[in-house]
């Protein structure tokens, strides 16, 4: 693989392109200054102005989200896993049906693998501008976003419309549905309480894994992080690893699978025989099945980043709280 190509396969944090009217609460008073980005896939944003860095899926998506402090994101529900880690500020995520079950305060470099079946939210409410990066189960991210009936109704008043085919459209704009779409039905209440309303102690001790505790299990080898024998037990299609200095050799090494590389801290040194490249934070990397390539800090100091791979499991539902 040439430098150039590798370029194409590299999404700098600097170079990502938001858009902010992504979805269906982008005009929602507390929700109109978030910023969506897709990295990796189409992702599920509902806006055909959201820039699309890399087509290509891996068997699953990656994005992000920047806010501002106290902007949130309304109260949703994905088919396929939803994981999140904290790349910049303090975030609090909250789930339930009026989001009122439960919540969870996330530092930088905590994350968060999210269970399926239930709505949840997030809000920064550090004292400067945010971001939190997403995996999404599945090449096509679950189909969409499901939406708690309130944030529909509420999204209307707001000039904004959401058709059933998925996509978004602006009264205020003069914008309307085309003949033939309905609008997107909200859930019934029998459909309602299907959704799970867990507390708490389930969900944390479950689904978060805290930064330190990483760092400290990653310091002889990877941490496996989200997988069938990682800190949070799962199945969705991909596995996550945590790597520090000194969790993998200086040799070079190649995978049979797709690996996608985002930096936590750090620099990081990406060495494969046609050059060698550096990530700093908030880079994306995917890097293609049978490549052989090495991985090593470029300096001293704090080093971290997560490893996502696909395996052979079907992009289905997160393993619910019990």
């Amino acid at each position: 693989m040439t430098l150039e190509e590798m370029e194409t396969r590299i999404v700098r944090y600097g170079d990502l392109k938001p858009c902010r009217t992504a979805f269906i609460d982008a005009h929602t008073p507390g929700s109109d200054q978030k910023e969506n980005f897709t990295i990796i896939g189409g992702g599920v944003s509902e806006s055909p102005d959201q820039h699309v860095h890399i087509k290509d899926t891996p068997g699953f998506n990656i994005g992000a989200a920047g806010q501002p402090p106290k902007c949130r994101n309304s109260l949703h529900s994905h088919r396929t896993a939803e994981v999140f880690f904290v790349l910049k500020g303090r975030w609090r995520f909250f789930w339930g049906r009026w989001g009122t079950a439960g919540e969870v305060v996330l530092e930088e470099g905590d994350i968060f693998n999210i269970p399926t079946g239930i709505f949840r939210g997030f809000e920064n409410i550090g004292t400067d501008y945010g971001m939190i990066m997403a995996i999404l189960g599945g090449d096509d991210a679950g189909g969409g976003v499901i939406w708690a009936p309130q944030v529909i109704e509420d999204a209307k008043d707001h000039g904004l419309v959401l058709g059933e085919n998925g996509i978004l459209y602006d009264t205020k704009q003069g914008q309307s549905l085309p003949d033939g779409v309905d609008p997107m039905p909200l859930l019934t209440d029998e459909e309602l309480k299907r959704y799970a309303e867990p507390a708490n102690d389930q969900v944390i001790r479950d689904y978060v894994a805290r930064y330190w505790d990483m760092m400290a299990l990653a310091s002889g080898k990877p941490c496996q992080v989200i997988g069938e024998a990682g800190l949070l037990k799962d199945r969705p299609g991909f596995e996550v690893e945590f790597v520090t200095r000194g969790s993998l050799p200086d040799t070079e090494c190649s995978l049979d699978r797709h690996e996608v590389i985002m930096v936590m801290r750090g620099h990081w040194t990406l060495r494969w025989a046609g050059g060698e490249r550096t990530l700093a934070p908030g880079d994306t990397c995917a890097i293609p099945p049978g490549l052989s390539h090495s991985l090593t800090p470029s300096m001293s100091g704090e080093a971290s980043l997560f490893r996502i791979m696909n395996t052979d499991d079907p992009a289905g539902p997160t393993w619910q709280p019990h």
